[in-house]
């Protein structure tokens, strides 16, 4: 079992870092948050004052951090120098690919092994252990990597070299964010037709219509299996880290000259219902402004 400093534990990371101390390893973490410390404590956890303090004996590191900046910083200012020499890096933010492979770089020159590994599943994969990894880096990074992933998730799956993991995860998040407006389309039309929303779902989710956003993540309340939107949309994945996703895929995009309109469409609908004051409500809320009903 292995030493492994975890930084940043938040909704996501305190779920893996809680599953981690349950496959057995012994996890020194460390976040901004003191409640979000004390939760990974509760967990089994060791408490550590500082982000270097984490990462002082490790042999892998593993950060769970909002954005490309501050995964830079944190690897620059706490992580290099401070983590034994050899010490597997393991970045599972969700991040631009130019950082990513920057931070690789940076860490490689050091000596250290180091794998981009963004997740797919949400809160309650974290929770539950099944996320999904994509991940970037050489083969043998993945190969050292992986067996510490498998311990928070059901999937593991090589993207290839650094900064394909990030690529992955952007191009997923791109297609989900899409994807969901217009199953929360569908729905509102399929109610102003007179249709029973429970028969049509029993419909579409066996027919050419089904997706993800339709049988897993239903956006309306008592339909399909339980969702945030049973919950008031509270929990799950929040409309403004979707929003910050589908940013990063047309930042992507517009470097790739790949052309991206059902994208750049769902991005300014994300942007109008942030701005509507529902951003930190689950995505598929989204239905709740196409039917003019947010802030409700």
């Amino acid at each position: 079992m292995a030493t492994i400093g975890f930084i940043g534990l938040g909704n996501m990371g305190g779920g893996m870092a809680a599953n981690l101390v349950n496959t057995g390893h012994a996890v020194h973490a460390f976040d901004l948050s003191g409640a979000a410390l004390a939760r990974a404590r509760d967990a089994g956890c060791l408490p550590a004052a500082s982000a270097r303090a984490a990462v002082a004996d490790a042999d892998v590191v593993v950060t769970m951090l909002p954005a490309g900046r501050h995964v830079r910083a944190v690897y620059e200012d706490d992580v290099f120098g401070a983590v034994p020499a050899g010490a597997l890096l393991i970045d599972c933010s969700t991040i631009d690919g130019a950082t990513a492979v920057a931070v690789a770089t940076l860490a490689a020159e050091r000596g250290y092994r180091m794998v981009d590994a963004p997740v797919s599943g949400g809160i309650a994969a974290a929770g539950a252990g099944t996320l999904t990894f994509m991940v970037g880096g050489d083969p043998a990074a993945f190969a050292a990597a992986e067996p510490i992933l498998s311990a928070m998730g059901k999937t593991v799956i090589h993207a290839g070299a650094a900064g394909a993991g990030q690529a992955a995860k952007i191009c997923n998040n791109m297609l989900l964010g899409a994807t969901m407006v217009a199953t929360c389309e569908a729905f509102l039309l399929a109610e102003k037709l007179g249709l029973d929303l429970a028969t049509f779902y029993a419909i579409s989710s066996k027919a050419s219509g089904q997706s993800w956003s339709m049988t897993t993540y239903c956006p309306v309340p008592g339909v399909g299996p339980e969702t945030p939107a049973d919950r008031d949309y509270q929990g799950g994945f929040a409309s403004a880290l979707m929003l910050k996703d589908l940013k990063l895929a047309l930042e992507a995009a517009q470097a790739a000259d790949a052309s991206v309109p059902m994208a750049a469409t769902a991005g300014a609908l994300y942007q109008a219902l942030a701005n509507a004051g529902d951003g930190g409500r689950d995505f598929s809320s989204m239905i709740r402004f196409l039917d003019g009903r947010t802030g409700d």
